[in-house]
């Protein structure tokens, strides 16, 4: 996996204010900050983007929990299709090797560690664009191998490892970047930590609004909570303690597949919320033993497409 890397002058956001902030104080003021680092071309408007994102993790993240979030939802997968799976697997092991996160499944057409997947893109399934997704590091010692084997993989390079206090100041990372403008962070950072592998996941979409008003809609079924939203941005927390999935405005996110957890309950609500919203079914709830034995699930389309699945492994 391998292109051009376009040079981006890395600054973090919270040495250009005034004095020492409190975490909060940050967090609260880094809108204004990222605004004015943007009108001055300090950063990137991709940079912006992936900063905005995250700063919304962290905000999201010591926000009190929602008394109707289910406990135990999260995010069962994510499933990005490469058109070279063979040689995005062979990348991928190598930088998530270093996260210590192993491979639990290798076939010709699927690559799996943990709730990260990779498939093969076919006809009518083309590959994933423009979605972020942020990996739990245990130490800021493994971000660092993270970014230098992603490096030496051929991902381009989005951002060095180092704190980016503007989210939080235990917030240590690294960013990377494939052909396809998917992003993939490794973070670290003190306390408890989501379930998983993934700490995070980021997708742009066309229309903020409406599709803060999808991930509402099927947000009681999946266990997401809408924590923050604005004209450009909205975030939820996944479960009570699972990491955050967060939108924001620009070229939409394509064939992505994300999967929440759930029992059977919560598939069958999933789909009748959707569809009597409007939304457009992608497989009704039903058995899939063509992925193991039990797989009960449903499927729907957000507004731009991406398919979305609740899921019961009965396992």
């Amino acid at each position: 996996m391998s292109s051009k890397s376009k040079p981006v002058r890395e600054v973090n956001p919270a040495d250009a204010g005034e004095g020492r902030m409190a975490s909060e104080e940050r967090l609260e003021e880094a809108p204004a900050q990222l605004n004015a680092l943007l009108e001055r071309g300090e950063i990137s408007p991709e940079a912006y983007a992936e900063y905005a994102a995250t700063a919304d993790v962290a905000l999201s993240s010591r926000t009190d929990n929602s008394p109707h979030t289910r406990q135990f939802a999260k995010f069962d997968h994510i499933t990005l299709r490469a058109a070279d799976l063979e040689t995005a697997s062979t990348a991928f092991t190598g930088v998530l090797d270093e996260l210590g996160i192993e491979q639990t499944t290798s076939t010709p057409t699927h690559s799996v560690w943990g709730n990260f997947a990779l498939t093969q893109t076919d006809d009518a399934h083309p590959s994933a664009r423009r979605v972020h997704v942020a990996f739990v590091a245990p130490t800021p010692a493994h971000v660092d191998r993270f970014w230098q084997a992603g490096i030496d993989a051929g991902f381009t390079d989005d951002g060095p490892a180092g704190p980016r206090r503007v989210y939080a100041n235990d917030y240590y990372a690294a960013f990377l970047k494939d052909p396809d403008g998917n992003s993939f962070e490794a973070v670290y950072r003190d306390g408890a930590r989501p379930s998983g592998s993934v700490d995070h996941v980021a997708i742009r979409v066309s229309n903020v609004e409406a599709s803060t008003a999808f991930y509402s809609t099927i947000g009681d079924a999946a266990g997401l909570t809408l924590q923050r939203q604005s004209p450009d941005s909205a975030a939820f927390t996944v479960g009570a303690s699972d990491g955050s999935f967060l939108l924001f405005a620009g070229e939409p996110t394509q064939n992505m597949h994300i999967a929440f957890s759930g029992e059977d309950d919560d598939v069958r609500r999933f789909h009748a919320d959707a569809t009597a919203a409007g939304y457009q079914s992608n497989g009704e709830p039903g058995e899939r033993p063509h992925y193991h034995a039990g797989y009960y699930a449903a499927y729907v389309l957000d507004p731009d497409g991406n398919n979305i699945e609740v899921v019961d492994h009965h396992r």
